[in-house]
């Protein structure tokens, strides 16, 4: 049975034919196609002004991006079959890419599944579905994970906030089979506990893997202060690459209990001191009592989550920074990152800039990174491209 259908406005469907697979409340024909009529996660067809059919997409019509697009063929059957095609095109990549099952499985749009995340722990996947589109045909969905990867246990992690846009409730569960009681993932040579089911977001950050490869060839003998460190993801290789002593401070008191098990799970426990502190608490003290770290790395968590929230998640990185480079030792090597995708390269190089030079530093940029490639950008949705990450070095003025 042909999916109901859904007008665009004249020339709104130029953003379409260029590839992005989002559609706006505002760029819809409602004299045409009446959002009322609809449910939110309904599979609908999407027609430009001109009749034109443009793909199928599913609907929720109380929310600002009203549409997503899954395929650019009319009446899509959204089974299954359809999830077990997705997903098999996500996994032969990650598996050209990665030798053990250890990465993000699936990447939201960029690999067709807009409104979903999977990422894989060996045996056991954690899902975040994000949209009512997805979590409409959810079933399917974990149908088509189970005979896909017969897993040990897969995890729903539906706590973004995301999904309270999206009118969806948010919770957590074990949705199939049961977790091992210890999870352990490797990474760049190095071993790491997970906690899915109470950890941030899916459990585990892959985005940062090759950046955080290419800090382990700088740090032999040389002190790492890890700024917003979690689990370890940044120190731990560190530590194990030879740096002589590695600083670990977070706010959370669980993350650095998970931090400390993972350094003796991986012999470097003696190098390592846990600081369970406010990062700007920290970063304040540490520069009234002259401390300095041949090497600092400071990715913090998101700090501008909407556009609104600029000038002041700004003002926050700008501040990180500024702090940051107070203490860092002459010829040190300052690591900056941010997964804001509202704040974009040029600006973070900006704060990177005007910091050095507030307090009369000569930096320079040797390498920049993003995220892995189990994290693929689409080339017509810039959202999808949100991590930077520069490595600095820093000297005394010129």
């Amino acid at each position: 049975m042909p999916h109901p259908e859904i007008y665009l406005k004249k020339n709104e469907d130029r953003r379409l034919r260029q590839g992005y697979l989002w559609i706006f409340s505002n760029e819809i024909d409602t004299k045409r196609s009446a959002l009322n009529d609809f449910e939110p996660g309904q599979l609908v067809n999407i027609l430009a002004a001109d009749d034109k059919p443009l793909g199928s997409a599913y609907i929720n019509p109380h929310t600002l991006i009203c549409a997503r697009l899954l395929s650019r063929k009319s009446d899509l059957s959204c089974s299954v079959k359809f999830f077990k095609k997705r997903l098999s095109t996500a996994l032969q990549l990650r598996e050209q890419l990665f030798g053990k099952p250890y990465y993000r499985l699936v990447f939201g749009e960029s690999d067709g599944l807009p409104g979903l995340v999977v990422d894989r722990f060996g045996d056991v996947l954690s899902v975040q579905i994000t949209t009512a589109g997805i979590e409409r045909h959810r079933n399917d969905l974990l149908t088509a994970l189970i005979e896909l990867f017969n897993p040990q246990a897969i995890v729903l992690k539906n706590d973004n906030s995301q999904r309270a846009l999206e009118g969806l409730p948010l919770d957590n569960e074990i949705i199939y089979g049961s977790l091992p009681e210890t999870m352990i993932i490797e990474e760049n040579g190095c071993l790491f506990r997970v906690d899915i089911q109470d950890g941030q977001k899916t459990g585990w950050f892959y985005d940062h893997r090759d950046s955080r490869n290419r800090l382990m060839q700088l740090c032999k003998e040389r002190s790492v202060l890890d700024l917003f460190c979690y689990t370890g993801a940044w120190s731990i290789p560190a530590a194990v690459a030879g740096a002589s002593e590695v600083t670990c401070v977070d706010a959370s008191e669980n993350a650095l209990k998970l931090a400390s098990n993972n350094a003796q799970l991986n012999a470097v426990e003696t190098k390592m001191k846990f600081v369970h502190s406010d990062v700007f608490d920290f970063l304040k003290t540490a520069r009234q009592e002259n401390r300095h770290y041949d090497i600092i790395v400071l990715d913090p968590p998101a700090l501008i989550k909407r556009k609104k929230d600029f000038k002041q998640g700004y003002e926050a990185y700008r501040r990180l920074n500024h702090l940051a480079l107070q203490i860092l030792s002459p010829n040190g090597i300052l690591v900056s990152a941010s997964c804001s995708h509202h704040l974009g390269r040029d600006a973070l190089h900006e704060i990177l800039r005007s910091s050095a030079r507030h307090i009369d530093r000569h930096l320079i940029f040797f390498a920049a990174g993003g995220q892995g490639p189990d994290h693929p950008i689409h080339p017509a949705i810039p959202e999808t491209d949100y991590l930077k990450t520069f490595f600095c070095a820093v000297s005394p003025s010129l």
